[in-house]
């Protein structure tokens, strides 16, 4: 059974329609992200699936329990990570995670069992009773995890996990969601920005873009489907019409322009390419101020999918 489903959800505010149309669903035990810039509707979705948003219209379970029928039996059954920290800075981890514990109706030995299992379990056992506010960035992120799991949940939900964290910080907490997946049987839906994010943690993932499911698959299924490699030739002016002509005819596949004056193509055995495309170009007259090669990308699949860049359509531009 599915641990979650989600059917044809939609939400506007006002004239943003920030769902239209979101379909997927989540295996048991898998980690599933939700990749997509800021603005994509991932936050949304994540909002309607813990209850604390309704859709306008469209269908959503979790655990096998209608969201909309059913809200107490969802929340009971889910831990949710926003993307904004609940801790309390003035308390210590460990008063942090006894609170919360005794807001799902825990107590008494066990609760300060599962206190202790968590803290070591996210790695802040040593720091469990010094006040959260002498916390680096990186160990309030694992507390909130930690506040996630103290009743058990049977799906998490993590919302922009890593945001905000250094990147030595957010490559310690990949290692410890995945690690985490595995040590409680969770299922995972993540939601994130980061393109290598999703391709090291996800098993499948799904690529959103203004506010639609733009394609889903694992990582490598996703990037198998580009063929060839990627080859990023930017003019040193706007010829581009007449570049694209000159590509073909030397077997690359125009895909996308971006800007004014790059061009996005996909050949076969890139690094063997290049020097036939530089030369056609520069024969036909049309000056080359740099090329570049790749291997299939997320961004690849993204570009391919959406025409849009992703990076550029994440700082909103």
């Amino acid at each position: 059974m599915d641990a979650i489903v989600v059917d044809d959800l939609r939400k506007h505010y006002g004239d943003v329609r920030a769902l239209d149309g979101v379909s997927f669903g989540v295996r048991e035990g898998e980690v599933f992200g939700l990749l997509g810039p800021n603005g994509a509707g991932k936050s949304t979705t994540v909002r309607v699936l813990v209850t604390l948003t309704k859709p306008d219209s469209g269908i959503a379970s979790v655990a096998g329990h209608d969201v909309l029928r059913e809200p107490a039996a969802v929340r009971r059954a889910i831990g949710y990570v926003p993307q904004d920290s609940g801790v309390d800075r003035f308390a210590t981890g460990r008063e942090n995670l006894l609170l919360q514990g005794r807001v799902q109706g825990m107590g008494g030995d066990a609760l300060r069992r599962r206190a202790d299992e968590l803290l070591e379990l996210v790695g802040i056992a040593d720091a469990a009773d010094r006040v959260v506010r002498t916390y680096s960035g990186g160990m309030r992120r694992r507390l909130d995890i930690a506040l996630g799991l103290v009743h058990r949940p049977r799906v998490l939900f993590l919302d922009e996990p890593t945001t905000g964290l250094d990147p030595e910080a957010r490559v310690a907490m990949w290692e410890e969601v995945s690690r985490l997946a595995e040590a409680e049987s969770l299922t995972i839906l993540l939601t994130t920005h980061y393109l290598e994010e999703a391709d090291n943690l996800a098993d499948r993932l799904a690529i959103v873009s203004q506010g639609k499911i733009v394609v889903e698959g694992t990582p490598t299924e996703l990037k198998a489907r580009l063929q060839g490699d990627a080859v990023h030739v930017e003019l040193d002016n706007g010829a581009v019409d007449d570049a694209q002509r000159v590509l073909v005819s030397v077997g690359a596949r125009p895909e996308q322009v971006l800007g004014s004056r790059t061009i996005v193509s996909r050949v076969d055995h890139g690094g063997r390419a290049v020097p036939g495309i530089i030369s056609a170009l520069e024969h036909a007259g049309i000056g080359v101020a740099s090329v570049s090669v790749s291997r299939p990308s997320l961004d690849d699949v993204y570009l391919h999918f959406t025409g849009r860049d992703f990076t550029s359509e994440d700082r909103g531009e």
